[in-house]
C-alpha cells in the first residue's frame, strides 16, 4: 500500500510537470499552450489541495524544473490557500512537514493533522504564508479568499489547536501589522469589521448612513412598512461574540485587544448586563460580552472609561439621536438580535428606570473587580463633586438663558444611585478615600461657602459633606500633621459655624467631627516613626499591586496577564524600590511552569532585566530550577529556565565572572557529564515499565496471543517516510532519561549554555572549568556515538569551537587569558576531531568537526606570527622587521638611484 501511495505522489508530480511543460513551453505554438493550460486547469481542479501542496513543493525546489515553469508553479502554489478549505490544508501541511513539529515519542511516527503538536516556529511560518498577500494578488482580493476561512476556524469546530493557529495568523500576521491591520486597511475590513459591526451596528451605519433603506418586492408581495428592520440576526451576533472572544483570548496581544474592543464598550455593557434569562442565553451572549468588557477595562481601565459606562448605564442600543436608532431585542428565551427602530419611535426614559437597580449593582460589582483603589477613589470624588454641585444649583431660583441646557435629570438620577451603591457597599468602604487630600479639599470647598438666610444648614449638601469628612478623617493613613495649617483652620472654622446652628443632628455631627479632627493624631500609635511615602512610591505601589493582580488572578485571560507582565517590566527597568526581588523571582519561576509560549517569552525577558540589577539573586533562582536537585520540574520546564539562564549570561557580558561564573560553570558541567543520577526519575520509570508490562500481559490474555496492530497509518506512508519516522522515533526515545541518567536534551542544553559563557567572557570562567569542559566534550565525541545523542555531540563540537575562537581572539587582541592550548593538546584535539569528521553518523557533527580542525590549523599558522602588541608600537605603527629569516627592515631595502628633477620615470619592456 505504501509503494502504491508513493507511486501516486510521484505520478501526480510527473503529470503536473508534463502538463506544465506543455502549457507554458515558450517554443510551442499558441494552440498547444492553450490546450495544455486547459488540461492543467482541469487537473488542478480535481486534485486534493494537500496532494497538490506536496507535489508542487517538490516541483518548485531549485533545479527541479526549468526556471520559466517554476515561476508558474510557484504562482499556483501560493494561490492554493484561496481554494475552499485551502487555509486549513495550508496549516496542516506546514504543521506536518515542519522539522520542529515532531517532538513526542507517541507522535514521532505519525503525520500531524488538525493542528496537533503545533510549535511556535511552524506557526510563524504558516502565518507568513497566509497573512502576506503574494505580489501578483492585491490585498483586497487575497483577504477576500482567506478571511472567511480563518474566521470560521475561530468557531472551534475544528478543534482548539486550530483556533489558536487562526487567532495567531489574524492577530499577529494581519491585524498586528500597520500596513494591513490599521483601521480602514484591507486586513481590518476583512477580519475586524465583520465581527465588530455585528456587535455595534453604528460602525457599519457610519459608512452607509447616507444610503436610504430601500424595500423591494415582487408584483404580488405585500410589504409591511410598520415592521422594524432587523440589522443583525441572533445567530450572527452570537458568532461575532464567539469569534471575537477566541481572537482576543487565544494570545496575549494587549494592543490589539484594546483596538478591537474600544468601540464596543457600550454595546458589551448592554449585553453583559441584560436582565436574567435562560442559561443558554448567558452562554451565548452575556458571558462572552462580560469577559470581553472586563478584558478591555483591565487593559485600559480608568475613571474616564467608567464615566462612559455611567453615561450609557441604562442604554440598550445606541443613544445618539443624530444616528439611526437601534436596540438589542431578545427573541425567545436564548436569542438576542439587533432591531432598527422607526424614526417616529421615541425612547421613553421612564421605561428604563426599572433596570436602574440591577444596572447600578452590576456597575459597582464591575468597578470593584476591575479598577484599582486610586481609580475608584478618583471616580468617587468626581461623583461627589457632581452631586454637590447639582445640589448647590437647586438652592436658588435662577433665570437660565435659552441657549444653556441644564444637566439631564436622568443622568443625575443615575449618578446619585451609583454613588449611593458605592457608599453602601462594605467591600468598597476602604477603597473610596485612598487619595484623602483631594477629597478633603472638595469637602472644604462646600463647607466654607458663604451662608445666607435663605439657605438652611440642614440641607443635603451639608449632611453629605460632613459624612465625607468623617470618611476622610477616619481613613487609614490620615494624619492631622500632614494637612496644611491654613487649610485645616478653614475646615475647623466651618465646623464651628455649623455646630452653632439650630439643627441638632447637623450641629452635633459637626461638634463630634471637630473633636475627632483635633485629637486624631493621638489615636494612632506613634511608637514607630513612619516616614510618609513619596508620590513616586505611591504610584509604583499602585502599579505593582495592579500588575500582581493581573498576573495572579485565576480568571485573567492572556492579554491581561501580558499587560501585568509589561507593568512589572516597567518597574524593573525603572529600578523601583517597591519591588520585592525575591517574591518577583518566585512569581516569574512559577509562570515558567506553564505551557503558554507567549507568556514564557515575556518571563524570560523579565529574568534578563532582573539580571542587570540583581545578577546574584537572579542567577541563583534560575540555577535552582534548571539543576532541579529535588526532581520536581519537567524537562520542558527546565529547558525554559535554561533559555532564561542563557539570555541572562549574554546580558551580563563582561560582568559574568567570579562566583556567579563558577556556580554556572560547575552546574553546567555536572549536568552535561555522564555521571548524572536522578533516583526519583529512575523509580518513576520503573513503575511505568511495570505498569506497561501488566497492561501488555492483560492484552495478550485478552487476544489469546500477540496483540494485533490496528493502526493502518503506515499503509498511507511511503517507504521513505516510514524510514524517516523510524529514525525520528529512535532518536526521540533515546532522549529520555534511561535508568535514572540525565536527559540527553538537558545535557546538550548545559553544553550550549557553557559555550555561550565562553563566548561572553571566557576569562570569567577560568582555566580549570574550560579545561574540564574540553575534556568532557572529547569524551562525549568518543564514547557517545549513538544516533540519539547527535544533539549532544553537536553541542560538544560547538563548545570546542568557541574555545578555539576565544583563544584566537585573545591572541589577536593581545589579551592574556591565563591559559592556552599546548602543541600536544592541540594535536590531540585535532586528531580526535578529524576522526569524528570522517566516522560520525550525524552530518552536522561532521561539518562542525571539520570547522574546528580548520580553525586549529589556522591558529597554528598564526602562532608563527608575533602578537599584535609585539608588532605595533605605542603610536600604532608597525615594528615588524623580520619574518622567518627574511629581513624586511628599513635598512635592508635596496637603495635606488635618485632621479633628476627634470627626468620622468620610464617603464621599459624587456625580453
Amino acid at each position: 500500500m505504501g509503494d502504491q501511495v508513493d507511486r501516486q505522489n510521484e505520478t501526480l508530480a510527473s503529470i503536473i510537470e508534463k502538463v506544465g511543460l506543455k502549457a507554458f513551453q515558450p517554443s510551442s505554438d499558441e494552440a498547444t499552450r492553450s490546450e495544455g493550460q486547459r488540461e492543467l486547469s482541469a487537473l488542478l481542479s480535481r486534485t486534493n489541495t494537500m496532494a497538490l501542496m506536496s507535489a508542487l513543493t517538490k516541483l518548485t525546489q531549485p533545479d527541479r524544473v526549468p526556471g520559466w515553469l517554476r515561476i508558474h508553479l510557484m504562482d499556483i502554489l501560493t494561490l492554493l490557500p484561496q481554494r475552499p478549505a485551502g487555509v486549513r490544508a495550508t496549516l496542516e501541511f506546514v504543521f506536518s512537514v515542519h522539522p520542529s513539529s515532531t517532538v513526542r515519542i507517541s507522535e514521532a511516527a505519525t503525520t500531524q493533522t488538525q493542528g496537533a503538536n503545533i510549535t511556535m516556529e511552524a506557526l510563524q511560518l504558516a502565518s507568513n504564508l497566509l497573512s502576506a498577500p503574494p505580489a501578483t494578488v492585491s490585498p483586497e482580493k487575497w483577504y477576500l479568499g482567506v478571511a472567511p476561512q480563518l474566521l470560521s476556524l475561530l468557531d472551534g469546530k475544528e478543534g482548539p489547536d486550530l483556533v489558536k493557529a487562526a487567532a495567531y495568523v489574524i492577530g499577529f500576521g494581519v491585524l498586528g501589522r500597520r500596513r494591513f491591520g490599521a483601521p480602514g486597511s484591507p486586513g481590518w475590513k476583512a477580519f475586524a469589521e465583520p465581527m465588530l459591526t455585528k456587535i455595534n451596528p453604528d460602525l457599519l451605519l457610519q459608512e452607509s448612513k447616507a444610503e436610504p433603506i430601500v424595500f423591494s418586492a415582487g408584483p404580488d408581495e405585500v410589504i409591511d412598512l410598520r415592521r422594524d428592520t432587523i440589522l443583525v440576526q441572533a445567530d450572527d451576533l452570537y458568532i461575532a461574540l464567539r469569534r471575537l472572544s477566541s481572537l482576543v483570548e487565544s494570545h496575549p496581544n494587549p494592543g490589539l485587544a484594546k483596538r478591537l474592543l474600544a468601540p464596543l464598550m457600550p454595546s458589551l455593557w448592554a449585553i453583559s448586563t441584560w436582565p436574567p434569562a435562560a442559561k443558554a442565553f448567558d452562554e451565548r451572549y452575556r458571558n462572552p460580552a462580560s469577559t470581553l468588557l472586563r478584558i478591555y477595562l483591565r487593559l485600559s481601565g480608568s475613571p474616564e472609561r467608567f464615566r462612559v459606562l455611567l453615561t450609557n448605564l441604562l442604554v440598550v442600543g445606541n443613544s445618539d439621536t443624530s444616528k439611526p436608532r437601534w436596540i438589542y431585542n431578545q427573541v425567545g428565551d436564548c436569542n438576542l438580535q439587533v432591531r432598527r427602530l422607526r424614526d417616529k419611535d421615541a425612547a421613553n426614559p421612564m421605561s428604563s428606570l426599572g433596570l436602574l437597580e440591577t444596572k447600578s449593582d452590576a456597575f459597582v460589582e464591575l468597578l470593584q473587580s476591575v479598577e484599582t483603589d486610586s481609580d475608584i477613589s478618583t471616580l468617587f470624588s468626581d461623583l461627589i463633586r457632581g452631586s454637590l454641585e447639582s445640589t448647590e444649583t437647586t438652592r436658588e431660583i435662577k433665570i437660565i438663558p435659552g441657549n444653556e441646557h441644564s444637566q439631564d435629570p436622568m443622568a443625575q438620577l443615575v449618578e446619585a444611585k451609583v454613588l449611593q451603591k458605592m457608599m453602601e457597599n462594605p467591600k468598597l468602604a476602604d477603597r473610596l478615600v485612598t487619595g484623602w487630600k483631594h477629597l478633603l479639599e472638595l469637602v472644604s470647598q462646600f463647607l466654607s461657602q458663604p451662608q445666607t438666610p435663605l439657605i438652611s444648614m440642614n440641607d443635603d449638601t451639608t449632611a453629605l459633606a460632613l459624612s465625607l469628612l468623617n470618611l476622610v478623617v477616619t481613613a487609614p493613613g490620615f494624619q492631622r500633621s500632614n494637612v496644611d495649617p491654613d487649610f485645616l483652620a478653614s475646615i475647623e472654622g466651618s465646623l464651628e459655624r455649623i455646630s452653632k446652628s439650630q439643627e441638632a443632628d447637623v450641629s452635633q455631627t459637626a461638634r463630634n467631627l471637630s473633636l475627632l479632627l483635633k485629637y486624631r493624631d493621638s489615636l494612632d500609635d506613634h511608637s514607630e516613626n513612619i516616614t510618609a511615602p513619596t508620590d513616586r512610591q505611591i504610584e509604583d505601589r499602585k502599579t505593582y499591586n495592579l500588575a500582581i493582580s493581573y498576573i495572579t488572578q485565576a480568571d485573567s485571560p492572556p492579554p491581561v496577564r501580558a499587560e501585568g507582565l509589561n507593568l512589572l517590566s516597567g518597574l524593573i527597568r525603572a529600578g523601583s524600590p517597591i519591588l520585592d526581588i525575591q517574591a518577583t523571582l518566585v512569581l516569574l519561576s512559577s509562570l515558567l511552569n506553564e505551557d503558554d509560549d507567549y507568556i514564557n517569552l515575556t518571563v524570560v525577558r523579565l529574568f534578563t532585566q532582573l539580571a542587570d540589577r540583581h545578577p546574584r539573586s537572579t542567577i541563583k533562582e534560575i540555577l535552582e530550577h534548571y539543576v532541579d536537585a529535588d526532581e520536581l520540574e519537567a524537562t520542558d520546564t527546565r529547558l525554559r529556565f535554561g533559555e532564561a539562564l542563557l539570555q541572562a549570561i549574554q546580558r551580563l557580558g563582561e560582568t559574568f565572572s567570579g562566583e556567579i561564573a563558577n556556580q554556572v560553570g560547575e552546574a553546567m558541567l555536572a549536568i552535561a557529564g555522564r555521571r548524572g543520577y536522578r533516583p526519583k526519575t529512575k523509580a518513576k520509570q520503573e513503575r511505568e515499565e511495570r505498569l506497561k508490562e501488566m497492561k501488555d500481559k492483560d492484552a495478550q490474555n485478552t487476544w489469546q496471543g500477540g496483540v494485533p496492530d490496528l493502526d493502518d497509518s503506515d499503509d498511507e506512508q511511503t517507504e521513505e517516510e516510514r524510514a524517516r519516522n523510524e529514525i525520528i522515533a529512535q532518536i526521540v526515545s533515546g532522549w529520555d532519561s534511561k535508568r535514572g541518567a540525565e536527559d540527553v536534551r538537558m545535557r546538550a542544553s548545559a553544553l550550549s549554555i557553557f559555550s555561550v559563557g565562553i563566548e561572553t567572557n571566557v576569562t570569567g570562567l577560568g582555566a580549570t572549568l574550560v579545561e574540564a569542559a574540553v575534556d568532557l566534550c572529547i569524551n562525549v565525541l568518543a564514547l557517545e556515538s549513538g544516533m540519539e545523542t547527535g544533539i549532544l555531540r553537536r553541542a560538544a563540537v560547538v563548545l570546542i569551537l568557541y574555545v578555539v575562537r576565544a583563544l584566537a581572539d585573545a591572541r589577536e587582541n593581545g589579551r592574556r587569558l591565563g591559559f592556552a592550548l599546548t602543541d600536544a593538546s592541540r594535536e590531540d584535539i585535532a586528531r580526535s576531531l578529524e576522526y569524528v569528521a570522517q566516522t560520525d553518523n550525524d552530518g552536522l557533527v561532521q561539518q562542525h568537526a571539520r570547522d574546528v580542525v580548520e580553525s586549529l590549523h589556522h591558529w597554528r599558522m598564526s602562532a608563527l606570527m608575533p602578537n599584535v602588541s609585539e608588532i605595533r608600537d605605542d603610536k600604532g605603527s608597525d615594528t615588524l622587521t623580520r619574518l622567518a629569516g627574511l629581513d624586511i627592515g628599513v635598512g635592508s631595502r635596496p637603495s635606488l638611484p635618485p632621479l633628476d628633477s627634470g627626468v620622468r620615470p620610464r617603464i621599459e619592456e624587456i625580453e
